[in-house]
């Protein structure tokens, strides 16, 4: 019986006392599991200690999660990030090669929220920092001492780029989606395509034009309660079929 597509989830580095571990949060790789109908591997935050090209060579797709900690300023020249911000550079220094090797490879790609930021970056584009305090902006952090139902809630509509690859997919041309981030996209990186964009402006997902396969990123949370969202459902099964489509093209 042949199995399903195998997707790799980069891990977070955290320090749980005195030893690093290797994280990633049960919401994305349930999401995966349930709404792409796919196996899932967990990739440790090691940089180059293991080779990009071997892991992709095992794998039929990339998703790459949120997270607590922030893309380095370092990585597209940006002020030092504001107090009380984490950093990962393991995270960094493994992620972002796997996703430039993936979408070169043509590979299914899909990330979200610091995956987003990941993206954005890898394709020469810049964030701002600190969304909430940008003229013009609207405050997109979610209320941190509300319960989890009510943070991961609708938050404010985004318009989808008609014809665009989330357009396509869900038939939809606009939605309520979650916001729980303060870093945001400033300048959209070389070769992408704005894909959602929210009231005041901001790109809240883009995909890569020209890409041979699914790669898309998106600012909002859809693998939170993936299965009673109609758009997240969709866009999790699009994934999914394209990582099958790829593992049979290998």
């Amino acid at each position: 019986m042949k199995r399903k597509p195998l997707v790799a989830l980069v891990a977070d580095r955290k320090q749980l006392g005195l030893h690093p571990f290797h994280c990633v949060g049960e919401k994305y790789i349930t999401a995966v599991i349930g709404g792409a109908d796919c196996l899932v591997m967990l990739v440790p935050a090691l940089g180059d200690l293991q080779e990009a090209d071997a892991i992709l060579d095992c794998v039929d797709g990339l998703l790459f999660t949120g997270s607590v900690s922030m893309v380095d300023p370092k990585h597209y020249n940006g002020p030092t990030l504001p107090e009380g911000q984490q950093l990962d550079a393991a995270r960094d220094q493994t992620a972002m090669p796997l996703m430039k090797a993936a979408v070169a490879r043509g590979m299914p790609v899909f990330a979200i929220c610091r995956g987003f930021q990941e993206m954005n970056v890898v394709f020469g584009g810049s964030l701002l920092q600190k969304v909430h305090e940008t003229p013009g902006m609207i405050d997109h952090r979610e209320d941190s001492d509300a319960s989890l139902d009510v943070q991961y809630g609708p938050a404010h509509l985004v318009q989808f780029t008609q014809g665009g690859l989330i357009q396509r997919t869900s038939g939809l041309q606009m939605y309520q989606v979650n916001s729980i981030h303060n870093q945001g996209v400033e300048r959209l990186g070389a070769g992408l395509i704005a894909e959602a964009i929210a009231p005041d402006g901001l790109v809240e997902a883009f995909s890569v034009q020209d890409a041979k396969a699914f790669a898309l990123a998106v600012q909002w949370h859809p693998e939170w309660q993936y299965a009673s969202n109609p758009l997240s459902e969709s866009l999790f099964k699009a994934f999914g079929d394209d990582c099958r489509r790829y593992q049979a093209s290998r």
